[in-house]
């Protein structure tokens, strides 16, 4: 049975379909339809939730896509839909910004505006535009209104007051403490989801299940029910794994578990590299980041996937355990092919590290049709250290060039050893060709890709050189 809070009302279920998404729960099982389906695959944004979690004595308020969740996913949580915001017939004043703004067309997209920017109000104090944009990236309207619907986001934050949810946090917390957190599952009697709340509890429901699929944030999962109507017989919820959710530094790297949202690994890896959490900004939209996992980006062994080039290029390792067998790998072992890799059956990923900054130049670019919220087409990650302007180390990767997540062997072979000039990237660019034979697809053209590969490069090495020579630079991102 799992258990968790529909606004104030304890749900408790035990006989649902484990591939149930909240989308359908709400729309079909408690009749609340302000939650609209508009992609089935987290593109939209009308489907946006909030999602409330225990952060210590306090709430923390997440966007989540409905329509990638599986129901299991609520176990502990409170979930807070549109309808919940009006409170004695009167508009909340995300609700009432929209109106007053005339940011409501058609009325589609609007609910799940209005979750977004309900939870900006609850995470922010006074409105940023920055903020604001990376709040709203993940909603789309069809009719083109952005202009009232920004207006309307902007006097939600200015107009910040206490309201229901703000009067009912300290009952909520506890009423959610109340939950208890192991022996949680979902079954319909066919299919079972597991929900195990610490790594020794994962490991061992892993090697009992070995056919069963890991679920971390489900961005790219949930598709298979969603999108190709393949059923998920076992699923094993790693969410509520809160060992390997924690984010934390050492002297010398970064230790991330590999449950940790990429919203919550982003403080400590933007910290340290800055270029890591700009293109982190540009990772899908917040609700995926609010959803998706460090891990799972990695586990998937998407040839696209945005995170494992900089990892790679920053020499990451990560851990992975079978069992009680753990083994530490470096990231760029970890791939063999197209969706390939060296994990065995029943191990997972449990830990990420990444090594903290030296005196290297870290620098990585994503090139894509759309700045928000899309996939790339050529992901490029360059890491080189140059002392004395000779290059004495170079580790250099990219994404979208080949099956895998790959380093460019011949272009840092080039560069090693040599000066940092002009010549010697050219050079370097073009040795690009032995190292990679792209392919054509909707994305991009394979001479597209090879030529922006070696244009990247090229784009490295004038930014190192403008800010050793003290140039005011613009970062400007490139776009198909």
């Amino acid at each position: 049975m799992i258990q968790f809070l529909l606004n104030q009302e304890l749900r408790s279920e035990q006989n649902l379909d484990p591939n149930l998404t909240v989308l359908n729960y709400l729309r079909e099982q408690v009749a609340k339809t302000g939650t609209k389906e508009g992609c089935a695959s987290g593109d939209c944004g009308a489907c946006t939730v909030v999602v409330a979690e225990l952060d210590g004595d306090a709430l923390r308020y997440r966007t989540l896509n409905a329509c990638l969740t599986f129901v299991s996913a609520l176990h502990g949580k409170q979930l807070i839909t549109v309808e919940d915001l009006k409170q004695d017939g009167k508009l909340h004043s995300t609700q009432q910004a929209m109106a007053d703004c005339h940011g409501s067309q058609c009325g589609f997209c609007t609910p799940g505006f209005v979750m977004s920017m309900f939870a900006m109000q609850k995470n922010t104090d006074g409105y940023d535009k920055e903020t604001t944009s990376e709040a709203l990236a993940g909603n789309l309207c069809r009719c083109t209104g952005y202009r009232p619907i920004y207006e309307a986001a902007e006097q939600a934050a200015n107009t910040k007051e206490v309201d229901f949810f703000d009067a009912t946090e300290v009952s909520t917390v506890d009423r959610l403490k109340q939950i208890p957190a192991g022996g949680a599952s979902l079954s319909d009697g066919e299919k079972i989801s597991l929900v195990p709340t610490t790594t020794a509890e994962l490991a061992q429901m892993f090697l009992e299940h070995p056919d069963a699929k890991l679920l971390a944030g489900g961005t790219d999962l949930a598709l298979e029910v969603t999108q190709f109507h393949r059923p998920i017989g076992k699923l094993i919820y790693v969410g509520n794994v809160k060992d390997m959710q924690e984010v934390t530094t050492t002297d010398d790297e970064i230790i991330c578990g590999a449950a940790a949202s990429l919203s919550d690994c982003y403080t400590a890896l933007s910290a340290e590299y800055p270029d890591f959490g700009e293109l982190l900004h540009r990772f899908a939209s917040l609700q995926i980041r609010n959803q998706g996992t460090l891990g799972g980006n990695i586990g998937n062994a998407s040839p696209i996937g945005d995170t494992p080039p900089l990892l790679i290029a920053l020499n990451a390792d990560i851990q992975l355990r079978q069992g009680d067998k753990v083994r530490r790998l470096p990231i760029e072992e970890y791939f063999l092919d197209y969706k390939k890799t060296v994990q065995q059956s029943s191990e997972f990923i449990e830990k990420v590290f990444v090594p903290k900054a030296k005196l290297n130049q870290f620098k990585a670019y994503k090139l894509s049709k759309r700045l928000d919220d899309d996939i790339s087409a050529v992901c490029a990650a360059i890491n080189l250290t140059v002392e004395n302007n000779i290059v004495t180390d170079a580790r250099i990767a990219f994404g979208g060039m080949a099956g895998i997540p790959k380093r460019a062997d011949s272009c840092e072979k080039t560069l090693l050893g040599q000066a940092f000039t002009e010549d010697n990237i050219e050079l370097a660019c073009a040795a690009l060709a032995n190292d990679f034979s792209p392919l054509t697809d909707f994305r991009a053209s394979k001479e597209y890709r090879a030529l922006s590969a070696q244009n990247l490069l090229r784009k490295y090495f004038v930014e190192v050189q403008s800010a050793q020579s003290n140039y005011t630079q613009t970062r400007v991102t490139a776009h198909v």
